[in-house]
């Protein structure tokens, strides 16, 4: 029988990334980053005239951030070790959305990071993504970790046998952005690797019947 697996994303779940990203835009590009405005384009205006940024150009900005500035991210606190934990029982593998032609920049990001692990990209929901990993390892079991709703609602309606935990890491964003597990499409909503870790490796080893049991 093949191995568990682990799928988590990266951004605000490995790493933290919207505050080093909102550090950068004050520092080099002279854009403010409102964390509590909603939208994410929608919290970014320009210092000098208030102006609110159109939609493209928070996607150049993000762009640009990925591509010259992801040495800045630092690794959410506990996340290495919760990952070197988790391999001992399972494979681990990121699923990321980033444009493919980042995929080695952010594989060799993680090397350096203490999480050697395959990383695979991806634009658009991860439902599609997911099942192709799935196919691929054949895992005896399987555990989905983002942060963002809409991916935990695209995996639960391509694999929802597969096991599902929302965890936003980054505390100044976690409390405005929707829940997966309230909507009804995650598991379980932790976030942090402390209290994430005991689930993720319950999940990851037990049958199917004791998980609901313990529901």
């Amino acid at each position: 029988m093949n191995r568990p697996l682990l799928i988590t994303d990266c951004d605000e779940v490995l790493l933290y990334m919207i505050s080093h990203f909102r550090e950068w835009l004050a520092e080099e590009e002279g854009v403010t980053f409102d964390f509590g405005r909603g939208e994410f384009f929608r919290s970014m205006r320009r210092v000098d005239t208030g102006k609110r940024l159109e939609q493209e150009e928070m996607w150049a900005l993000l762009g640009k951030f990925f591509d010259h500035q992801m040495h800045r991210q630092t690794p959410v606190h506990g996340a290495v070790d919760a990952i070197a934990a988790i391999r001992e029982q399972a494979d681990v593998v990121v699923l990321t959305n980033l444009m493919d032609h980042r995929q080695n920049a952010r594989t060799r990001q993680l090397a350096d990071l203490g999480i050697d692990v395959r990383v695979f990209t991806n634009q658009g929901p991860k439902g599609p993504a997911l099942k192709a990993i799935l196919d691929e390892y054949e895992p005896s079991r399987a555990v989905f970790v983002d942060d963002l709703s809409q991916h935990h609602g695209s995996v639960f309606e391509v694999a929802p046998q597969v096991r599902r935990l929302h965890l936003c890491a980054e505390p100044q964003i976690a409390p405005h952005i929707p829940c997966a597990h309230e909507a009804g499409h995650a598991h379980a909503r932790i976030d942090d690797w402390e209290s994430a870790l005991p689930w993720l490796l319950e999940s990851l080893t037990c049958d199917e019947k004791d998980l609901q049991a313990n529901e």
